[in-house]
């Protein structure tokens, strides 16, 4: 959207439809297109002059997805609605070309869609309906056969034009409107979801694929769970503009949908090089997407994701993103070849690799992925530490692991501590337990001729894995595969045994996906939503005792609700004081440690040195030596780091946060009892709904290690008993700061190295010994790499004050929106008080009738969430 185009006839039109005088600066994007939106739609429903129940609830609706939850714009759209019925603005086609005429191509066919969708709400497209939108989209410049598209998502033609369709679908991509409102983004792809499919060339016959029925059956429990939150979202949107529910719960239950549609599982795949994780995750796919070498190759991580059509989405560590050609992909996913074969460290640093954080690719044709599975292809462990570490960062939030080794040569010993190691990642650290959610497959299994080879590799990797000092544990996590033979089977259309294990792997992958995984999480939306549900009903309550008379406020009353509220809001500043100078002395003494740890740091990695080999000649291979050393010093002074980042989590954070964690939690717990004291002085329900907004709040509560010691009213008490430590979230942001120092710093620092020492071994020491030449290099290793380190060093220490900063910011924004929600509670009866003393007999009669019809919708939800749910839980 152009907002350049926006002049003053058109801040007049819209103060005139809203009967304001509104400036330039009150004009976005979102408020433009909503007053195009709105002369559309109520010129759609107007035109045939009979206004159905159905296009009043589409309507409503269609605006609501456009409708931030904050902000004014909700009034906005009301006084748009009032001015452009009584102006009958949607039958001049001067104003509706005025209001449009800063949109793109896309903006426009958008809304036009929307009005086709607003055609078909009462079930038929009337004829006049029809001639409206195509007389707007003929002066919108529109081309015909793009309304012949529209109208087919929304009824039954015989045919659309496939070249039409396309570029529909192409001018309605999301990518076109990232630089809007996120609620465009949104629009456009529900918009996409119902257009036709173009239709793709058809498979050979004889090209298999790996169905995933409990995957799609569970996707469809979600998605019946999400249209129920619409239904509450609908329900209580009516009683909040009615003043009988607090608009806090609309915000909840918005939440709450959008994690149901955003989230996804999430598979990594991760293994030493070349041991045929590309191969594998074709299979996956049922098609040669990943590049495919001998050698290292992939270069970053690469997420595989279902997509309405293919792209790649090229995702910079200086938050930029760009979509590249298809055929760009490999080149982009992959290092050269060059460098593979050579160090790889070089490779890095001279490599774009290093500029990416991620690389995107969506795909229409990916089976698996279709069901809400995100694959996650990560650089090969142990090829570089730098690598390892991205690999290592992927994994803090993913659903399964898949660990891949060769069986035609076992388990190394460094395979064995690599998943030592992921164990203990996957666990929390806890090392007395295996991990549920690792699977390791065996590839290659065809390269094992007899079935005795066979036998002993089986009980090999059986063994080490799961008897001695458990790794893994759980049915079916061990899979023996090829995944050679599995993709050829699957692109010949051919039948063999390692399609059928290949098959098992997946059947058993599906089943922990949607019985482990995907119920903990339907449940725990399963549980947020009725807490919201039951608030909502006790609200409902609560408004209903007022019109009947049986809840008064007087003006004392109305006093010690007024007076709480500010009680509660002085919490909220002595909460954001508190952690304002808590935060201050932590920093304090994380500056303390730093320097202390900086201090000697040229000593101990000097020292470090000393331990330093290599197989290189001085004279033969001066380069090598130099990069084989340059690697080496990398190593140590990763190791320093992390030792210093397990000291200040251990010694330092830990207490910090348990310290603020008790303060919030103990305000929280302060705030409930007084306004449960406060229900048993009014006969109000405010404490008991404040409870369960608690209790909807648990799992946020607990990733921050914050218990508010909650217990639910009547004969559902509930402890929830969490460990109020450092939190996933204090974990994660300290791994975020050592990110940056194992990924951005160190190849341009080895970089800086080679360039350093290069004149080292040069004619000055040819002819020395080996042993003082190479000592030499070591020492003029240590000192480039310091220097260069030190020059960074402040960045990086900056890095991780902003991650400690993040972390006591996110505990003081939940405490605050959970007392802004507490303040609500408690304006709510008095608002409704005070609207109720102005209605006469009969109208408080008929609020009573609607009420109770607004708690029997939300029972009947209520019951139809259960019915859900007890269908797919074991």
């Amino acid at each position: 959207m152009d907002m350049s185009l926006i002049n003053a006839d058109t801040v007049d039109l819209l103060s005139r439809i809203t009967g304001h005088e509104l400036e330039e600066e009150d004009l976005s994007p979102l408020v433009v297109f909503l007053a195009a939106l709105v002369c559309v739609l109520l010129g759609v429903i107007s035109v045939d002059n009979q206004v159905t129940q159905e296009e009043t609830q589409r309507l409503l609706i269609t605006l609501r997805r456009f409708i931030p939850e904050t902000g004014n714009v909700r009034e906005l759209v009301k006084l748009m609605k009032q001015g452009v019925r009584l102006q009958k603005t949607y039958q001049n086609i001067n104003d509706l070309l005025l209001l449009t005429a800063s949109f793109s191509e896309s903006e426009k066919l958008l809304l036009i869609g929307l009005g086709y969708e607003m055609s078909a709400a009462d079930g038929s497209m009337d004829a006049r309906e029809k001639k409206y939108l195509e007389n707007l989209a003929n002066r919108l410049r529109l081309e015909p056969q793009y309304l012949n598209v529209l109208e087919s998502a929304f009824s039954n033609p015989a045919s659309v034009n496939k070249e039409y369709l396309e570029k529909v679908r192409f001018l309605l991509d999301p990518v076109w409107f990232h630089d809007l409102d996120s609620v465009f983004v949104k629009a456009a792809s529900q918009m996409l979801a119902v257009l036709p499919v173009v239709s793709e060339k058809k498979k050979s016959q004889q090209h298999r694929t790996i169905s995933y029925e409990a995957l799609q059956a569970f996707q469809e429990c979600k998605r019946q769970l999400d249209q129920k939150c619409v239904d509450i979202y609908q329900i209580v949107q009516d009683c909040t503009e009615r003043e009988f529910l607090q608009a806090s719960l609309i915000e909840e239950i918005g939440k709450v949908s959008k994690k149901l549609q955003s989230q996804r599982f999430r598979v990594a795949v991760v293994g030493e090089f070349s041991q045929g994780k590309s191969t594998i995750l074709n299979a996956l796919l049922g098609e040669k997407i990943q590049p495919v070498r001998a050698i290292p190759c992939s270069g970053t991580v690469t997420v595989l994701r279902y997509g309405e059509q293919k792209r790649v989405i090229c995702c910079y560590k200086d938050k930029r993103q760009e979509e590249i050609p298809l055929e760009l992909y490999q080149e982009k996913a992959a290092i050269s070849k060059e460098a593979a074969q050579g160090n790889i460290t070089e490779g890095l640093a001279n490599s774009e690799v290093i500029k990416i954080s991620e690389i995107i690719f969506e795909h229409p044709n990916l089976e698996l992925c279709r069901y809400g599975v995100e694959i996650v292809d990560s650089p090969g462990l142990n090829e570089h530490p730098e690598r390892t570490d991205i690999t290592k960062q992927l994994l803090q939030d993913t659903d399964v692991v898949i660990f891949v080794t060769d069986a035609s040569r076992l388990l190394t010993q460094g395979e064995r501590e690599l998943l030592d190691s992921l164990k203990n990642q996957l666990n929390g650290g806890n090392e007395e337990e295996p991990a549920n959610n690792l699977f390791i497959l065996a590839n290659r299994w065809d390269l094992l001729r007899t079935e005795n080879d066979r036998q002993e590799v089986q009980e090999r990797i059986e063994n080490l894995v799961m008897v001695q000092n458990p790794i893994i544990s759980g049915e079916n996590r061990i899979h023996f595969i090829s995944a050679q033979e599995t993709l050829d089977a699957i692109l010949a259309g051919t039948e063999n045994e390692y399609l059928q294990s290949f098959s098992h792997f997946t059947q058993s992958l599906e089943q922990f996906l949607t019985e482990e995984r995907g119920i903990i999480e339907v449940n725990t939306a399963t549980t947020k939503v009725n807490q919201l549900i039951q608030s909502g009903l006790k609200g409902l309550h609560q408004s209903e005792k007022i019109l009947e008379g049986k809840l008064q406020i007087t003006e004392k009353k109305k006093t010690e609700i007024i007076e709480k509220m500010g009680e509660i809001s002085g919490r909220d500043v002595k909460i954001k004081i508190f952690a304002d100078q808590e935060l201050e002395d932590v920093i304090d003494e994380v500056l303390e440690s730093w320097n202390k740890w900086l201090d000697k740091l040229d000593e101990r990695i000097i020292q470090s040195s000393e331990q330093w080999t290599s197989t290189y000649s001085p004279f033969k291979d001066k380069k090598k030596l130099i990069k084989d050393y340059g690697d080496q010093f990398m190593a140590s002074l990763l190791k320093e780091i992390k030792e210093w980042e397990s000291t200040l989590k251990d010694d330092l954070l830990l207490d910090w946060l348990k310290t603020i964690n008790g303060f919030i939690q103990s305000e929280l717990e302060e705030i409930k009892n007084d306004l449960t004291r406060l229900d048993s002085k009014l006969d109000t329900y405010i404490g008991n709904q404040f409870t369960s907004t608690l209790i909807g709040n648990v799992n946020a509560c607990r990733e921050l290690g914050i218990n508010p010691t909650l217990k639910s009213q009547k004969n559902e008490e509930e402890d929830f008993h969490v460990f109020a430590g450092l939190g996933t979230a204090g974990g994660l942001a300290i791994g975020a700061a050592l990110a940056f120092t194992g990924i951005g710093l160190i190849p341009l620092l080895i970089g800086g190295v080679g360039g350093a020492v290069t004149g080292v071994v040069g004619s000055a020491l040819f002819g020395k010994n080996k042993e003082s030449i190479s000592a030499k290099v070591k020492e003029e290793v240590c000192q480039a790499g310091l220097k260069n380190f030190y020059e960074s060093q402040q960045q990086l220490f900056d890095n991780i004050c902003e991650q400690i900063e993040a972390m006591y910011d996110t505990r003081v924004e939940l405490a605050s929106n959970l007392i802004k929600q507490a303040i609500s509670l408690c304006e709510n009866p008095l608002k409704q008080q005070e609207k109720d003393y102005q209605k006469s007999v009969q109208q408080r009669q008929q609020d009573q009738v609607w009420i109770q019809q607004q708690r029997q919708r939300l029972e009947q939800v209520r019951q139809e969430i259960e019915a859900i749910v007890r269908d797919i839980n074991p």
